[in-house]
């Protein structure tokens, strides 16, 4: 089989395409061919090492296929079976390892590319709007990067709690977008605070360094910032007293490795998002594909936040 991997962490040239022995699976283990698989901006936090890895090292951590193989004391996966799965490393491949316990089924209605692009981002986002904050109706939400895959999807749950949801895009393209996911009003990055200043009940911040202190002055008092990701560089050491003088707002750091640790609540997070896009009621937007091989491109791309929507490695 052909396979991404990295022997050293640095820029989009350490992504090595590779051919391999076909996996065999261990206890509890399955083997899927991948039919397509998620980029996301942890994958790029692998490759440069911000997210040190134990080298040499598969990469990708979201995909969906079918089952061609199943381990030792696997009961509850059959070969055949249509599988999607996230935080699992190994995915950005044409056949990937995977324990049992950590796939979700894909129903029928539901394409695997459609599984492979919701897993992550979606079950992000769901964790997001239903349990890091329980978005309510008549809430007020920012949430930054609208046009994004992740922007596009907190959106759309977030309208679906009944909130009122303001978001930030850089370009008129981006804006349009973001209205289609369903955005009630749409800024710009220069002007978000002038306008929220105090007013929000939760931000959802994946861009980090370059919108944190502005999501900040935007949040009503005892206000919440979910800080999911950092794509515009980290975000510097936080004084807690700041929290106190701005509103004794909340901020936390959370990941989608703690919300779905328990099976339950793995499986009610993917059968609410496949729910909901079997009945229209999410839309998942797929803006590219890319080659296997190009995997270096898709990275490029998105880092340079070229696209919009999500990005798709086709083995």
């Amino acid at each position: 089989m052909r396979a991404i991997v990295i022997t050293a962490q640095g820029g989009p040239e350490v992504l090595e395409y590779v051919e391999r022995p076909d996996p065999e699976p261990g206890d509890g283990e399955i083997v899927v061919d991948v039919a397509a698989s998620g980029v996301n901006f942890i994958d790029i936090y692998h490759r440069s090492g911000a997210y040190p890895l134990n080298l040499p090292s598969p990469i990708g951590s979201e995909g969906a296929g079918v089952v061609s193989a199943v381990g030792p004391d696997v009961s509850d996966v059959s070969v055949g079976d249509t599988v999607a799965w996230a935080s699992v490393l190994g995915s950005y491949a044409e056949k990937a390892v995977v324990p049992a316990d950590r796939v979700v089924p894909v129903p029928a209605g539901v394409p695997a590319e459609v599984a492979a692009a919701v897993m992550l981002q979606g079950m992000t986002a769901h964790y997001l709007t239903h349990s890091t904050y329980e978005v309510k109706p008549g809430d007020s939400v920012l949430v930054h990067a609208g046009a994004g895959g992740m922007g596009q999807l907190l959106i759309q749950l977030a309208k679906l709690r009944g909130a009122t949801v303001h978001t930030t895009v850089s370009s008129e393209e981006k804006e349009k977008v973001a209205r289609a996911a369903g955005a009630d009003e749409v800024l710009r990055y220069d002007d978000f605070v002038d306008v929220l200043r105090n007013q929000v009940d939760v931000v959802y911040d994946g861009v980090g360094a370059a919108t944190f202190d502005g999501g900040l002055a935007a949040l009503r008092p005892r206000g919440l910032m979910a800080l999911y990701g950092a794509a515009s560089g980290p975000v510097p050491p936080v004084d807690p007293q700041r929290l106190n003088k701005e509103g004794s707002l909340f901020l936390t750091r959370p990941t989608l490795v703690n919300y779905i640790a328990e099976r339950e609540e793995l499986l009610w997070r993917a059968s609410d998002l496949f729910g909901w896009i079997a009945d229209g009621l999410l839309k998942i937007n797929i803006s590219q594909r890319y080659p296997l091989a190009e995997a270096g491109r898709a990275h490029e791309d998105l880092a340079a936040r070229r696209t919009t929507g999500k990005l798709l490695l086709i083995p």
